[in-house]
């Protein structure tokens, strides 16, 4: 134990600032294109890892998909557009609060040593200036829509102010992302149909068993780590059993989101792509070993494509032929 953490330590110490981060893609477009002066910047936003703006911002256009599709009309793809503006700056913001709050804690882990904050290449003033920075333009957004969306963007602040210190108080800190990550299914129903009903609050449970689902597969990454810094996770509390509990994550989520879309009386068009998003979450559960960190982030990555189709079976849910689903 005390070899790993004075590797960690070593990995910190000797990573440079244009060194790829460990879960971050080699060919990634930040190391490959942006200027070398933006590096640490981009990073600290995590803008080199690009499937966490895909699984922020998904949510959001499931919710524009379902009040859209109960409206009988397609999504407003300039409702889309922001949506995902305003989901890459918040995640951008809400890394870097994360890292100010875990600079400690990420300085002993050697996925997370090489970061900007603990590798000393961006001071914890210079992150607040960039959460406050991504923070202000997401507002002007926020402001552009209706009452409803601007209220439940304010009251999501609580939600990824507690997040960070989830992991030292309890075992289930992917649950609390669930509520936080998914938030956006709220927002984004409120944006184009009003004050969220059945169908939306469904939808939005469902997303977080899905979430609780997907980041215990990202924490097996982290297991021995997690444990000699002292920090909870599920896939800890799980062990061995986490595959087995991935899929009842699942199949909870599943559960929820058609029901949801039940209630809200989606055509029938909108089954062949969700029993496809069943089908990729029961393959990921059936493929996760807890010893095989790599498996588990290619399977953490192939949520991206988990999300986009539960998008496709909500928007092609307006189409009802020969009556209601």
């Amino acid at each position: 134990m005390a070899a790993t953490i004075a590797g960690s330590a070593a990995f910190r110490h000797q990573q440079p600032m244009t060194s790829i981060l460990p879960d971050a893609a080699p060919t990634n477009w930040v190391d490959r294109y942006a200027p070398a002066a933006l590096w640490p910047w981009l990073k600290l936003g995590r803008f080199d890892r690009p499937t966490g703006i895909w699984l922020l911002m998904l949510p959001g256009w499931m919710g524009l998909a379902l009040a859209a599709a109960m409206g009988g009309r397609a999504p407003d793809p300039v409702l889309m557009l922001l949506f995902f503006v305003g989901a890459a700056l918040m995640r951008a913001a809400g890394c870097a609060y994360n890292d100010i709050v875990d600079r400690d804690i990420d300085a002993k882990v050697a996925r997370t040593a090489g970061r900007p904050i603990p590798a000393g290449q961006i001071s914890v003033k210079q992150a607040w200036a960039f959460v406050i920075g991504c923070c202000l333009v997401s507002l002007i957004i926020l402001l552009s829509m209706n009452w409803w969306t601007i209220g439940l963007g304010v009251a999501s602040l609580a939600l990824v102010a507690g997040y960070p210190f989830m992991k030292r108080i309890t075992w289930w800190p992917q649950a609390w992302l669930g509520l936080t990550f998914n938030w956006g299914a709220l927002m984004g129903f409120a944006a184009a149909g009003g004050a969220p009903g059945w169908p939306a609050i469904l939808l939005y449970a469902g997303l977080v068993f899905w979430t609780l689902g997907y980041d215990t597969i990202y924490a097996v990454q982290d297991l021995e780590d997690d444990a000699l810094a002292g920090v909870k996770s599920s896939a800890l509390r799980l062990g061995a059993q986490a595959p087995r509990a991935v899929l009842a994550f699942y199949l909870v989520s599943f559960c929820l989101v058609l029901t949801g879309a039940w209630i809200g009386g989606l055509g029938p068009l909108f089954l062949p792509p969700a029993a496809l998003f069943a089908l990729h979450l029961s393959r990921q559960a059936a493929k996760l070993d807890v010893t095989d960190p790599a498996g588990a982030l290619a399977l953490f990555k192939s949520n991206t494509w988990a999300g986009v189709i539960l998008v496709v079976a909500l928007a092609v849910g307006v189409w009802q032929p020969g009556g209601a689903f």
